[in-house]
């Protein structure tokens, strides 16, 4: 079942119809799992499906607004998505287990089950594709987050001070 499920019935486009959908705060904290985002602030879609022999076209813009980690030192990367979508949901995409050649302008081809699309959930998949998959925070987040790191001679003589300074008798040793 989709995060954020938008059904619109196929009797219900007629010569054209407009929707603008907007994702709650439980289905955005659902997305921003799916996707592994920190926050997904914002997730909207304004769309047109018009009837296309055997099938629905459905046009238009996704925006969004979320927080990915820095893939290199997991800092807060805002990301603003306003993305174009153009997506053709068919009737006959292919029977099941049939192979079927895509040419580059099919990618975009959806099946229709049913009497109704999801154009939530197109939505979703548009957003998802959208996202940088390798975020980067800006250099100077980057280096702050470097000059918290330790090497490993650094980390190998902090972690033996702690041990020395967790034994009692330590103290009474350096005493004598």
């Amino acid at each position: 079942m989709s995060e954020f499920m938008r059904m619109l019935a196929l009797d219900e486009i007629g010569a054209g119809v407009e929707r603008r959908i907007t994702a709650t705060p439980q289905e955005r904290a659902a997305l921003a799992a799916r996707f592994d985002l920190l926050s997904l602030d914002r997730l909207e879609a304004d769309l047109t499906a018009t009837p296309t022999p055997g099938g629905v076209r459905v046009k238009g813009r996704v925006e969004a607004e979320a927080v990915q980690a820095c893939a290199t030192s997991g800092e807060d990367v805002p990301a603003r998505i306003d993305e174009p979508v153009e997506l053709l949901f068919l009737h006959d995409v292919g029977q099941e287990g049939e192979e079927v050649e895509l040419r580059q302008a099919d990618c975009d081809v959806l099946p229709i089950e049913g009497r109704s699309i999801d154009i939530g959930e197109a939505a979703s998949q548009t957003f998802g594709l959208a996202l940088d998959p390798y975020p980067r925070a800006d250099t100077d987040a980057v280096a702050a987050a470097r000059r918290k790191l330790l090497s490993e001679e650094e980390a190998a003589a902090r972690e033996s001070a702690e041990k020395a300074n967790a034994n009692p008798f330590a103290v009474l040793k350096r005493n004598r």
